[in-house]
């Protein structure tokens, strides 16, 4: 699914030929041990957190459970804001809204999405957070990559 998006990398580590050093407790809590690192986790990483009583693998190995878990811890989605490939109705009306939008403003909406990401809300709601953040993350890199460079 995420294989040509660069924003997304997967690793696998045998624990027996390359141990891991730091606070990553591999193993603990059952096998498979998920972890996610970005930015804001550094070298620790995160854990995942499950999101149904279901076993990990089992829940994982749910298309739509292991989608969302990619597309929220890597601020990322299948989405294509350039082709519109792999977007839904309402993404990509939403992406309408925003093509022509400023660089502030696009930055101004992702702070104002990232604060409310954290606040108690349904989870269609905090997926639809998410997704326009992935979305406008797009439009801020199309951005950068358009500045010329000194």
């Amino acid at each position: 699914m995420f294989k040509n998006n660069s924003d997304v990398a997967f690793g696998d580590v045998n624990l027996s030929e390359s141990p891991i050093r730091g606070n990553h407790n591999p193993g603990m809590g059952g096998w498979p041990t998920i972890r996610y690192f970005n930015k804001k986790t550094g070298y620790d990483g995160g854990s995942y957190v499950k999101k149904t009583s279901k076993a990990m693998c089992d829940e994982l190995g749910d298309n739509a459970y292991m989608r969302s878990y990619i597309e929220e811890y890597a601020g990322t989605s299948l989405c294509s804001v350039e082709t519109g490939a792999g977007c839904t109705d309402k993404e990509n009306k939403y992406i309408a809204q925003w093509k022509e939008k400023s660089a502030g403003d696009v930055d101004k909406q992702i702070k104002r999405l990232t604060g409310m990401k954290n606040k108690k809300m349904k989870p269609a709601l905090k997926k639809w957070v998410n997704q326009r953040i992935a979305i406008l993350n797009q439009f801020a890199k199309s951005t950068e990559s358009g500045k010329d460079e000194l």
